[in-house]
Formats: C-alpha cells, sequence, structure tokens
C-alpha cells in the first residue's frame, strides 16, 4: 500500500505524518476523497481502466462510517421513484454485487424479504410497492395473503404480504476488503488519517488542501489552516459520505447552488437477546417518514436486529467534527420503548426486556423532516461547469448495493477526462 505522501518524497500508511511545512504541491490523475464503500468502489473503477488514482481518508481505516453502520441488506430495488438514479443504480447494482461477491466468496446470502401490512388501511400500500417494483424492472416479486405468510413465517403477524426472493443480506467489510484490495493490486495509493480541508477551482484546475487528521484535530476553530499538501488532480471523486456537502461548501470557485443543504437521520438497532431467530426472512414494515421502518434483519452469523429508527440530528453545523466523523454513534437504552410497540404490529410474541443496545449509522440526507425522499446526486461537469469534479451527495441507503452500480455509472461518465 502506498499512501499520498509518495506526492511528497515519503511512503508510509499512517498518512502525512512528518511532512514538513512548506505545502509541497503535487499534480495527481484521480482523487477519491472517501474510503467508504463506495468511494473504494470508484477507485477500484478507475483503476481498472487505467487511472492512477489515490484514496484520502480522513479516519484511521476503511468504511468507518455509514458503510459499516447499517443493515448490510442488498435491496431489490423495490421503493424508489422509477427513473431515478436509486431505482436503476439499485437495480443493477444488487446484480453486479451478487455476481462479485460469489466470484470473490465474500460472505452473502439470498435470504428474501417480506413486506408486511398489518392493518387494512396498509393493504392498498403494498399494490402501489409491486406496481413499483415493476416500473423499476424488478418482476419476480409475489402478493401473498397473510396466511400464506404467516405459514411461511410462523411468528409473523399481517394481513398481507410481499415477497421479494432477491433480498438478501452481505458482510460489507468483507466486501470492502475485496475492493481494496481489488484497487490496490491495481495500483491506487491510499492514505488514511488524511483530511481534505479545501478545494480551490482555479486557472490550474482542481486545487485540494490537504493536511493530516490529527493537525485538524489540534486546530482552533476560526483560525486560519495551512495544508501539508497541495494537490493538482485531473479529477475528483467526493465520495465524503457525511462530509461531502460540507466539503463540496469549502470548494472555492465551486456555484453554491448546486450544494444541496445536508440533513442527518441517526438511526438505532437493537439486538434481540434470545440465541435463536424467530424468522428466516428479513421483515419489514412499510415506509415511514425518514426511512423504510423498523425492520428484522439477520447479519449471516443469526442475530437478529430490529432498526433502525429516525432521528433527525444536527450534524454539520460543525465542519471540523463533520470531516473527523465525531458523530454520536451511541445508542440511548430508552429508545427501546419505542421500539417494542412498532415491532410488536408484526411479531407480537416479542417479550420484554428482549431488546439490546446495537449500534446506530447516521444516514447523509438531502431532504429533511416531513419531506419527500430524495435521489442519489452525482454531479459531473455537465452540471456545475467545473473539468474533473465529481460530487456525490446523499447516498444513503440503497448505497451499498449500489456501490458497484455506482462506480461504474462515473467511469462511463469520466473516461478521458
Amino acid at each position: 500500500m502506498l499512501p499520498l505522501r509518495r506526492f511528497a518524497g515519503a511512503y508510509r500508511r499512517r498518512g502525512l505524518a512528518g511532512i514538513a511545512p512548506g505545502a509541497p504541491r503535487e499534480a495527481a490523475d484521480a482523487v477519491v476523497v472517501g474510503a467508504g464503500v463506495v468511494g473504494l468502489a470508484v477507485a477500484r473503477a478507475l483503476a481498472m481502466a487505467g487511472r492512477e488514482v489515490v484514496v484520502v481518508e480522513a479516519a484511521p481505516s476503511f468504511g468507518t462510517g455509514t458503510s459499516s453502520r447499517n443493515s448490510e441488506v442488498i435491496h431489490a430495488g423495490i421503493y424508489y421513484p422509477p427513473g431515478s438514479l436509486k431505482a436503476s443504480l439499485c437495480v443493477r447494482g444488487r446484480e453486479m454485487l451478487y455476481k462479485y461477491c460469489a466470484e470473490r466468496e465474500i460472505p452473502h446470502k439470498q435470504l428474501g424479504k417480506l413486506i408486511v401490512a398489518t392493518g387494512v388501511a396498509e393493504t392498498a400500500k403494498l399494490d402501489m410497492l409491486l406496481k413499483n417494483a415493476k416500473e423499476n424492472g424488478v418482476d419476480d416479486l409475489q402478493m401473498m395473503e397473510g396466511s400464506e405468510a404467516m405459514e411461511m413465517e410462523p411468528e409473523l403477524r399481517c394481513l398481507k404480504a410481499l415477497l421479494s426472493p432477491r433480498t438478501g443480506i452481505v458482510d460489507s467489510h468483507s466486501l470492502m476488503i475485496s475492493l481494496l484490495a481489488d484497487a490496490e493490486n491495481l495500483g491506487t495509493a491510499i492514505s488514511y488519517n488524511t483530511t481534505v480541508t479545501n478545494g480551490y477551482i482555479g486557472d490550474e484546475g482542481l486545487e485540494l488542501h490537504i493536511s493530516e487528521s490529527k493537525a485538524l484535530e489540534n486546530h482552533s476553530v476560526g483560525s486560519p489552516m495551512s495544508p501539508q499538501l497541495i494537490l493538482f488532480p485531473k479529477l475528483l471523486i467526493n465520495s465524503a459520505g457525511l462530509s461531502a456537502a460540507p466539503l463540496a461548501k469549502r470548494f472555492h470557485g465551486l456555484n453554491q447552488v448546486f450544494v444541496p443543504p445536508a440533513y442527518y437521520a441517526r438511526g438505532c438497532y437493537f439486538t434481540l437477546s434470545q440465541t435463536k431467530s424467530p424468522f428466516s426472512h428479513l421483515i419489514y414494515p412499510l415506509p415511514e417518514d425518514g426511512g423504510i421502518g423498523v425492520h428484522v434483519t439477520l447479519d449471516l452469523n443469526g442475530v437478529v436486529r430490529f432498526g433502525p429508527d429516525v432521528e433527525w440530528i444536527d450534524g454539520g453545523k460543525d465542519v471540523t467534527s463533520c470531516f473527523l466523523s465525531r458523530f454520536d454513534y451511541s445508542v440511548n437504552p430508552t429508545r427501546c420503548s419505542k421500539f417494542y410497540p412498532v415491532i410488536r404490529k408484526y411479531f407480537p410474541n416479542l417479550k420484554d426486556d428482549s431488546l439490546e443496545p446495537g449500534y446506530s449509522g447516521i444516514r447523509p440526507k438531502l431532504s429533511g423532516p416531513g419531506q419527500p425522499p430524495s435521489d442519489f446526486v452525482i454531479q459531473g461537469e455537465d452540471i456545475h461547469g467545473v473539468p474533473g469534479l465529481v460530487n456525490l451527495f446523499g447516498i444513503e441507503s440503497p448505497g451499498l448495493t449500489s456501490s458497484l452500480a455506482i462506480a461504474e455509472y462515473i467511469v462511463s461518465r469520466v473516461t478521458n477526462k
């Protein structure tokens, strides 16, 4: 592994530690900001296309944010508006991901999912989902009466259900290890503990100001910060996840009308204390504001998780904390009191005191409370007018499922840039 430090004449996996003052200025071919699952997939795809790629990651390792704090579900493409990027990239990404996992022996399982209606008023919504899915090219869904679904899952209670046989689960950490290995084998360099603090768009093209994350941690808020390295990439992919929009706001010369407002939704998961899973399929209620409901997911070890809920938080005002991912991921045990009544609508035998705090994740959203869900935003020169810059905003679910397709989509549009 060659870190970004190689541009300053030294090689260390830890990042930029020890670079002398004077801010070396170096040219680069392709820089990817963010080593989450999407950033790694993009780096791999660019390297496969013959680009010389550098990945810059503020954290000490890859995939420490949204990529490792989710349900690890391979989605079918049911919910998203027809014609949206979420719809097309999820459907394409699902097939690519299953194929990639099979070829690389990445742990995964096609369990299938039941989306359930527990009240009369909800049954019509299942019909709408079925119609929407068909328009997205998902044509293998099966509408079931409650009795059929409950025969498949005796612990389930519902009036009707929609079976999605192509929904599954994946070991996201193993997936990211494989993507990283592919990228590195093709010459990609990755630098951890390395933060992009500013960007400039000028006569020389894109200019990135980069510092060791530790320097940012020790920096006094409000005072100017001198970069430890300045890069001039031909191509820049802003795949910074939760900090993608705040970072774009610091790209001087980019028309800020193209940077959408960022919203942050924290979702908590609780695990079921009993050792034997009551379900063999994933169980989903109908979607809710800000998410797709507190659902049942299983990991590859059979652990049952319920979540995520939706808690809107103020995550973007402190840019330094955002860049360094200083988000509060704690799970308040008292939140489980809201989980029990929701889960018991479809799992009435859930016992008191059987839920234990699991983990939480934060979703980078482009729509706030009460607003309709937003699509992925993948901005290139055709939108914002800046050659060589691609911004990825709002890459929440189904980002994991879509990761390989997002990479394919980007590479197809930046060829020869």
